[in-house]
């Protein structure tokens, strides 16, 4: 090695004690031991492992289907597919600029001189080929950091794409309970307007006989086209729904049409969950550690500018008038170097892109730790929303029976003539919003127990690139 490189190896080496220190993020305090709502919900909740299927534990094979045809169609998964590409040719970029670089080339040129004095002109020719080589040395693990960004990056790409499945199997999971629910609503509505009818016909033929006054019939008819307006909405309700299922499945909704039936699935088995398996489970929660991650190596590439950079070069070749005596010993030519470079002034950029570093890390930092706070407060949000809703569907069955039992009666008194339709009416009310509450709380102790399985539910596996 030449002597005229040793100066800057020296330096370099010398400098490389103050080599940037790494930043990690800070250490979290650890979870609770159980959730606050689990204190009932324990004590019946069954030791069992959830599929990476979970929405299977509705035992429901159309929803089967349907989560099937989500993740070939769903078009919101299929953009996320593409940035985890994206991210994954960005960290083999990364990795790629550890490495020397080496380039060959070839060149030829013919020029003409003037004469000038003594010295004749005339044309001359000169052909080259050459390899060049250059490397930067990571002293202060700018490269290294820029690695660890990249591959940061990169896993809380996949991340997102497991969160933005989850989130959109949740979603059609919630749609399709949702959709069931109107169509059980719409036969409930169907019963009732049949019933009503038969009242209506048995007020006016009352009327016609002169047993009842006219109010009767208005009533009636008030209480039968009110019934029936309530299941024109549902049917909207109904067929809103199922468009929506079709931009879930990236489909248009006149290509898409599913069949009917007013069956709910069966209330699946909910296992134990604690507050270590949520944070090891949800992939919104990795993908804002992971960009913590990201932002706290910014931090070591941004500290690293504040020091030289090193970088080794060499170059060699041939260089002659002739291509056919152009790689031959008179016409080698090389060169070997060593260059520091540290800029001495930059009206303190270096400075503020460290200050904005740090203060991108404070953001990430916030951004996951609110990432933990709305896990935690989803899962208490379904643990009270199933236990209670459970609570209240007993309760509300007893109603239902209740005002079925009532409007029984009434009917029996009105045909009896001792009471007006106006008793009639408000049994009929009663007993619809009895069995129509019946069926919101079934639905809402469906999506509850959905939602905490999908807390449960299998992630991607890890990306099998070398980070």
């Amino acid at each position: 090695m030449s002597k005229t490189m040793l100066p800057p190896l020296a330096l370099a080496l010398l400098m490389a004690g103050c080599a940037v220190t790494a930043k990690h993020p800070p250490v979290e305090a650890p979870p609770p031991a159980s959730f606050k709502g689990a204190a009932e919900w324990q004590r019946v909740a069954p030791q069992m492992a959830v599929p990476e299927a979970w929405w299977t534990m509705f035992k429901d094979p159309v929803l089967d289907g349907l989560q099937a045809d989500l993740v070939v169609g769903n078009q919101n998964l299929a953009v996320a597919l593409a940035q985890v590409a994206s991210a994954q040719a960005v960290l083999k970029a990364s990795q790629s600029a550890i490495f020397p670089t080496l380039s060959v080339g070839a060149g030829s040129t013919r020029s003409a001189t003037p004469q000038s004095g003594n010295v004749q002109g005339g044309v001359s020719t000169s052909n080259s080929l050459t390899a060049n080589a250059a490397w930067e040395i990571d002293l202060w693990g700018r490269l290294s950091e820029g690695v660890k960004a990249a591959g940061a990056s990169y896993q809380a790409s996949r991340d997102d794409l497991a969160a933005l499945r989850l989130s959109a199997q949740a979603t059609l999971m919630q749609s399709y309970l949702a959709l069931r629910v109107a169509e059980a609503q719409q036969a409930l509505l169907e019963r009732t307007v049949a019933a009503n009818q038969r009242a209506l016909d048995l007020t006016e033929a009352r009327y016609a006989g002169g047993v009842v006054a006219q109010t009767d019939v208005l009533q009636a008819r008030t209480q039968l086209r009110s019934v029936q307006s309530q299941l024109s909405d549902t049917r909207v309700t109904r067929a809103q729904l199922e468009h929506g299922i079709a931009l879930l499945l990236g489909k248009l909704p006149g290509q898409f049409q599913l069949p009917p039936s007013a069956m709910l699935p069966e209330l699946p088995p909910v296992p134990e969950l604690v507050p270590s398996m949520l944070l090891a489970q949800r992939p919104d929660i990795a993908a804002a550690r992971a960009r913590q991650t990201v932002a706290y190596a910014q931090i070591g590439i941004a500290d690293a500018a504040f020091f030289p950079s090193v970088t080794l070069s060499a170059s060699a070749g041939y260089r002659g008038a002739s291509w056919s005596k152009l790689v031959s010993a008179p016409n080698l030519l090389w060169s070997l170097g060593a260059a520091v470079a540290e800029p001495l002034f930059d009206g303190g950029q270096r400075r503020l892109a460290s200050d904005q570093a740090r203060a991108s890390a404070d953001v990430a930092t916030a951004n996951y730790r609110q990432a933990v706070l709305t896990a935690f407060q989803e899962v208490e949000d379904n643990l009270v929303q199933f236990a209670e809703s459970g609570v209240s569907l007993a309760l509300q069955h007893d109603a239902f029976e209740a005002a079925q039992r009532n409007l029984e009666l009434v009917l029996d008194q009105y045909r009896a003539g001792t009471v007006s339709f106006l008793n009639v009416s408000a049994a009929q009310t009663s007993a619809l919003s009895a069995e129509g509450n019946v069926l919101t709380l079934r639905n809402r102790q469906l999506v509850a127990a959905g939602l905490l399985l999908k807390n449960l539910g299998g992630r991607l596996p890890p990306p099998s690139t070398q980070q």
